[in-house]
């Protein structure tokens, strides 16, 4: 069994419209949000062993911030150059990367990308991955190479306004 969470940024300040898209911080919300949605991740216990995210620096910067409420340790966040502005068969391409001794992998990257991931791999479908929000799929498969269109079904769900509906 594999558990894949896909989180989109947290919210990018476009204070400076000289800067390039690459380049966009975290604003003030997405530097409190991208804290609380680690803390909601590890409340959960979803720990994954890979953090893997886009270089772009509002998903550095989240992955970062993310990292460090795990487990109340910091991860080690590998930066994939593949997850910055590409399409989701791309995507897909980083996930059958995924050395097969690891079980659960976060990925942090960008719409409408991670939206379309999300419906290209899960039963359920949805409008738009909010701005820091999270969706773990569970898949039924040893090895990351054999994931499937509509192969995972939603495990949890949430975004900063929305909390996860914990018994």
């Amino acid at each position: 069994m594999k558990r894949l969470a896909l989180m989109r940024h947290a919210k990018s300040s476009w204070k400076d419209p000289a800067l390039e898209d690459f380049d966009r911080p975290l604003n003030k919300r997405g530097r409190e949000n991208a804290p609380l949605m680690g803390r909601r991740l590890a409340r959960f216990g979803f720990q994954p062993q890979l953090i893997l995210a886009s270089p772009a620096l509002r998903a550095r910067q989240t992955a970062e911030l993310v990292a460090a409420e795990l487990s109340g340790s910091r991860r080690e966040v590998v930066y994939e150059p593949r997850l910055y502005q590409q399409q989701p068969t791309t995507l897909l391409e980083v996930i059958k990367d995924i050395d097969e001794g690891i079980q659960d992998v976060l990925l942090i990257g960008h719409n409408p990308e991670l939206t379309e991931l999300v419906n290209f791999l899960s039963t359920r479908k949805f409008d738009q991955l909010a701005t820091g929000g999270v969706a773990c799929l569970i898949f039924q498969i040893e090895s990351w190479q054999r994931i499937q269109p509509n192969s995972g079904d939603i495990l949890f769900e949430s975004y900063p306004k929305k909390p996860f509906p914990f018994p």
